[in-house]
């Protein structure tokens, strides 16, 4: 089981370091970590190069979750028969991904915030959860036009879920389930640390379309 956790989250960490933001970004002729907020997003891309760009980086951002934790289950279910040791497994992978993206090995350990990595994974491993965590953000974005404020909306909202959805549907989430919805509300609060400092001091910059 540890062999596989380390292959896992290594996997993971390496395929969460190439960051789509710079190499999107790079193709239209635009260093995107000197543009706009200097982060190596799809929301940074969407502000700089428009819808266009930012989309195709959020999507490819989402595929590295859902590889990252979707290729452990693949490659494991049929011949681990505890779903316990193979939903742990996928969260190392999925883990691996997310520490990638945020600290890529090929950008000097600066990275992005692992939201799209983060909802993609999350697919995988919580599905009906992250689809109720996605409307909230929708409901959080068009209410505010703050991208981090949905993003904190989508990440607290998990391990309300995954408490919540046993006491009144069939769902039920076991403790590692509860353990690492719990650890990714913890990990999205932290890595937008920065965006609630600016928000308590009025400084958060509102989502707006751009124009060209």
């Amino acid at each position: 089981m540890f062999v596989a956790l380390g292959i896992s989250a290594l996997v993971g960490y390496l395929l969460g370091s190439v960051n789509f933001a710079v190499l999107v970004a790079k193709r239209h002729g635009i260093d995107i970590l000197k543009e706009g907020s200097g982060n190596p997003g799809a929301t940074n891309v969407k502000r700089v190069l428009g819808k266009g760009p930012g989309n195709l980086v959020f999507a490819l951002d989402a595929l590295k979750g859902f590889v990252g934790a979707g290729l452990p289950l693949l490659l494991l279910k049929s011949s681990e028969p505890n779903q316990e040791i193979v939903f742990v497994i996928c969260v190392a992978g999925l883990a691996g991904t997310l520490l990638g993206h945020c600290f890529s090995c090929f950008l000097g350990f600066k990275g992005g915030k692992g939201v799209a990595s983060t909802i993609g994974g999350l697919v995988v491993l919580l599905p009906v959860p992250i689809v109720i965590g996605a409307a909230l953000w929708a409901i959080a974005f068009y209410a505010t036009r703050y991208v981090s404020v949905a993003s904190l909306a989508l990440g607290l909202s998990l391990p309300l879920s995954c408490w919540l959805l046993p006491k009144f549907t069939s769902l039920q989430f076991g403790t590692a389930q509860l353990i690492f919805a719990g650890a990714i509300a913890l990990f999205n609060v932290w890595t937008h640390r920065s965006n609630i400092g600016r928000l308590l001091r009025g400084e958060e910059n509102k989502f707006t379309k751009k124009t060209s």
